[in-house]
């Protein structure tokens, strides 16, 4: 019997039916076997990411009015500039349970793995949470919770429109110009995974951005790990700073010959 098992009986839990203990041998082989599903594993979701910034759009033609911090805002105008927009509906309202001190447990859950917006906001994308309680209330969650990310208070069909009026999700959006197009959805078990920035960047329309990825011709990439930063050191259109490409040359060499396994 393992010891977790003694363990367990002896705390008055009923005994777990925990793995075999074996050699260091053969617990790389059982490794490697795994490693082979893994890399699979990998292979597809990377395949899935490009099938998804080939998905088709759809226009957005109705005007949306939220409420931020300074007032009023328009869809467009939560882009905040960048050409990339994801939103997620976080259920924070009357009625909702634990409210007015918590939002919902699921979103809130949701919001305590969302990743420093800086990187996200790197490749052209912003990220933002939206409900329907009034920004005082929002101001005042994000407070106690230690939440950083831009929160916008819905004030029309925004939620009803985007299939997050009952239930949460994640809606991705495209800006052309002056147009906006909605490109991806997401939700379900599927917002289980939101909250690290590549998870993000896999669910937009433009990717990761970097030149291994399989994307339509014309989009925008650029050499891998050069435009990673602390998150606080990133500056527009600056040049990937010398020693930090020299370090990552032999991580890209490492990822290329990963990829050709």
């Amino acid at each position: 019997m393992s010891s977790s098992a003694e363990n367990g009986r002896k705390g008055g839990q009923p005994a777990m039916a925990t793995p075999p203990v074996v050699s260091s041998q053969a617990w790389e082989a059982a490794r490697q076997q795994l490693l082979v599903k893994e890399k699979a594993l990998t292979r597809a979701r990377d395949a899935l990411a490009a099938e998804r910034r080939r998905m088709p759009w759809m226009a957005v033609e109705k005007a949306y009015a939220f409420e931020g911090p300074a007032g009023k805002l328009s869809l467009l105008d939560l882009f905040d500039g960048r050409r990339q927009l994801i939103v997620y509906r976080a259920f924070f309202e009357p009625g909702v349970f634990g409210w007015p001190e918590h939002a919902c447990r699921g979103c809130s859950m949701v919001a305590d793995q969302v990743a420093h917006v800086a990187h996200l906001n790197a490749r052209d994308t912003t990220l933002v949470f939206v409900s329907r309680a009034p920004q005082a209330d929002i101001a005042r969650l994000k407070a106690h919770m230690g939440w950083q990310m831009p929160w916008f208070t819905i004030t029309d069909s925004f939620d009803a429109d985007f299939g997050v009026d009952e239930w949460h999700g994640t809606n991705v959006f495209y800006r052309d110009g002056e147009r906006v197009f909605r490109t991806y959805f997401i939700n379900n078990r599927g917002d289980e995974q939101m909250g690290g920035t590549w998870n993000y960047l896999d669910m937009t329309p433009l990717g990761r951005q970097e030149l291994w990825e399989d994307s339509p011709e014309g989009y925008p990439q650029t050499p891998t790990y050069k435009w990673w930063n602390w998150h606080d050191s990133y500056t527009a259109d600056a040049p990937p700073d010398k020693k930090w490409v020299e370090v990552s040359d032999a991580g890209e060499a490492a990822f290329r010959k990963e990829h050709k396994e």
